[in-house]
């Protein structure tokens, strides 16, 4: 059996056209995300075929990605970290440039994508990725990694973390479900 095509609007119900109006003309309009044909790049497409789902998961990813409490490299180094361990192509293409933006390095870009340690020298960054790599890493966190994490994130910016991680693991999961080349 074949993946299934792209959705292009036309094709869409109205619950379907309600998210793909979200995505599309939203906070990321503009960002790449819409083919020549209307249809949807990446795991936006997957959103469309379970509208119940897909509109309060692209809300989240809008939320996290347009009103977080950490900063845009901190964001983005965690992202990026997500994609290089879960191999997520689609998701390092579109945000290396947003990271380099950010102020991220190629050296720093490098490292994300093999999954290599790195010292970040802002200790908001350096725990960010830290709690990041042992999510996808690690199993439970002890209390003395939570306070240690909260020391230096706050509680906000831990969720916003947790989140990130969870988020963006489940968009590369869509990835290799629904578009494997991508």
């Amino acid at each position: 059996m074949t993946r299934p095509s792209r959705l292009r609007p036309d094709e869409l119900d109205p619950a379907a056209r309600r998210v793909y109006d979200a995505i599309a003309s939203g906070p990321r309009a503009g960002s790449g995300l819409v083919n020549d044909d209307g249809s949807l790049r990446g795991p936006f497409d997957a959103m469309l075929r379970h509208p119940a789902v897909g509109e309060p998961l692209q809300a989240v990813g809008a939320a996290l990605r347009y009103s977080g409490a950490l900063s845009d490299r901190a964001r983005e180094l965690v992202i990026l970290r997500v994609a290089g361990v879960r191999e997520s192509r689609f998701e390092r293409a579109t945000h290396e440039p947003i990271a380099r933006r950010a102020g991220l390095t190629d050296d720093e870009l490098a490292a994300l994508a093999t999954d290599t340690v790195v010292t970040w020298s802002d200790p908001v960054e350096d725990t960010a990725d830290t709690a990041a790599r042992t999510l996808l890493h690690h199993g439970p966190v002890d209390d003395d990694t939570y306070r240690a994490w909260v020391d230096v994130l706050g509680e906000e910016r831990l969720v916003e973390v947790t989140a990130l991680v969870g988020y963006y693991g489940l968009l590369a999961d869509l990835l290799r479900v629904f578009a494997p080349a991508e």
